[in-house]
C-alpha cells in the first residue's frame, strides 16, 4: 500500500514538473524568505483554523470524515506503516500536489488562458475533485479540500511561490497522517486491552 501511495504521488509529481518545465513557471518568481515564511505560517494556522471551525459547524460530516479516516489509520496499521511513513508521505503528497495543482494547472490557467483569480478557484475545484470520499454523508471534506485549495491556490497567485503551500501542506498532510497512526493504535489498544 505504501509503495502504491509513493508511487501514485510520484506520477502526480512528474506530471507537474513536466507541465511547469514545458510551461516556463518558476518554484518561486521573486524570492523573499521572510514574505514566504510568514505565508506559510498563515496558510499552516488557516488551516488549522479551517479544521477547528469545520469540526464545529459540521459535526456530524465531520465525524464521518473522521470515521473514514480511522479506517485509513487502521489499514496503515495492518500495512506497518509507521511515522517515518507518514512523514514520506506527507512530503511527497504535499510537494506533488502543490507543484501540479499550483505551478503547473494554476500557471496554466493564467498564463494561457488569462484566468487570474478565476485561475485560482477552477484548480481549487479540480483539487477538490481529486479527493473524493467514498460517503456522501462526508460533503464536508470536499469543501474543506476546495477552501484549503483556494488558500494554496491565493498564497501562490499573490506571491509567485511554491514554498508556502509546500510546507503548509506537507506540515498539515504529516500531522494528518500521524493523526490517523494514533487514532488507530488508540482503537487497537481499547480492542485488546
Amino acid at each position: 500500500m505504501f509503495r502504491v501511495l509513493l508511487s501514485i504521488q510520484a506520477l502526480i509529481l512528474l506530471i507537474g514538473v513536466v507541465g511547469m518545465v514545458l510551461g516556463g513557471y518558476p518554484l518561486v518568481r521573486d524570492p523573499d524568505p521572510l514574505r514566504d515564511t510568514l505565508v506559510f505560517l498563515a496558510l499552516y494556522l488557516g488551516l488549522m483554523g479551517l479544521e477547528l471551525v469545520f469540526s464545529r459547524l459540521f459535526p456530524s460530516s465531520f465525524g464521518v470524515v473522521q470515521q473514514l479516516h480511522s479506517q485509513i489509520g487502521r489499514a496503515f496499521r495492518n500495512q506497518q506503516l509507521g511515522y517515518n511513513h507518514a512523514l514520506q508521505l506527507g512530503m511527497i503528497s504535499g510537494l506533488a500536489e502543490e507543484v501540479l495543482f499550483r505551478g503547473a494547472l494554476q500557471s496554466l490557467l493564467a498564463s494561457t488562458l488569462g484566468l487570474g483569480w478565476p485561475g485560482v478557484v477552477i484548480q481549487a475545484v479540480i483539487f477538490a475533485a481529486f479527493h473524493p470520499v467514498p460517503d456522501r454523508r462526508a460533503w464536508s471534506y470536499p469543501l474543506f479540500i476546495f477552501i484549503a485549495g483556494l488558500s494554496f491556490g491565493a498564497a501562490y497567485f499573490l506571491t509567485g511561490s511554491l514554498i508556502p503551500g509546500i510546507l503548509a501542506h506537507y506540515l498539515n498532510n504529516a500531522k494528518g497522517f500521524y493523526q490517523l497512526l494514533d487514532e488507530a493504535r488508540r482503537l487497537e489498544r481499547r480492542e485488546n486491552g
